[in-house]
């Protein structure tokens, strides 16, 4: 028979192992993405995978810090929204860093600079050849993205969004809008893959900004862990690696 002395510290043992283990546990923290904006994240074709230079990034930022990353697939106009409720512990979706996403979520150091661009279909290149003459055309965007900020700013622009860039593609290649505006290197990624030779890009970038991981307002913790990571595969080289997989050249 076995004493309750015994008993207790059998208990105490068994609880110290738990903790143990629990403690060992490695981190893991729910990433929240839209993969419809390649290249920074979209689905490979094959695979279903989701890939992407933002997606590497992370993964590397992970690495480095030891914690492993949960994937979680949003609408990007829920993504900010899932951040703030604490549903997901950060996301990264080629988020600008602008004044009013600030007041709402934190941000990492900045990982990359994107400016906006203009594309069109060839056949209206004599009459759209900057931003000076998108007034009172039909603007194509995404919902919730730094294009849809820049083409409600035109005057009397008709502005229809779509959940994902390549819907809005295809509307402007079915003339459902004049010009799409998005990121300049979704814009070249785009023309790059899809060989489309109804298409051209406006030689104008408009408002470029920074771009970092979204982290909810006040978690030092979860901030800290992911910029000491990037200072880390910035120092190391892998940041320069995974740009020049994505982009032309690393900088």
């Amino acid at each position: 028979m076995i004493s309750g002395k015994k008993l207790f510290i059998s208990a105490l043992l068994c609880a110290g192992i738990s903790l143990s283990a629990h403690a060992d546990e490695q981190l893991t923290l729910k990433i929240g993405t839209e993969p419809s904006f390649a290249p920074f994240e979209f689905k490979d074709p094959d695979s279903s995978e989701i890939i992407g230079f933002d997606i590497d990034i992370m993964n590397a930022i992970a690495k480095e810090s030891n914690f492993k990353v949960d994937w979680v697939q949003l609408p990007f106009d829920g993504i900010l929204p899932a951040v703030i409720t604490g549903s997901l512990d950060a996301a990264i979706s080629a988020f600008v860093m602008n004044e009013e996403r600030i007041k709402r979520v934190d941000f990492s150091e900045p990982y990359y600079t994107v400016g906006q661009g203009i594309m069109i279909r060839k056949d209206t290149k004599a009459h759209i050849k900057g931003s000076s003459d998108l007034e009172g055309k039909i603007l194509c965007v995404q919902i919730g993205s730094v294009g849809a900020d820049v083409a409600r700013k035109v005057k009397d622009a008709d502005v229809k969004s779509f959940n994902t860039t390549s819907e809005a593609y295809i509307a402007l290649d079915r003339k459902g809008c004049d010009a799409m505006i998005s990121a300049v290197s979704v814009h070249e990624y785009y023309l790059s893959q899809t060989n489309n030779k109804n298409f051209m890009m406006v030689p104008e970038i408009i408002d470029a900004a920074n771009v970092g991981i979204v982290i909810p307002k006040g978690n030092q913790k979860i901030k800290n862990l992911i910029n000491n990571g990037f200072r880390k595969i910035k120092n190391n080289g892998t940041y320069k690696t995974i740009y020049s997989k994505w982009f032309s050249s690393g900088n």
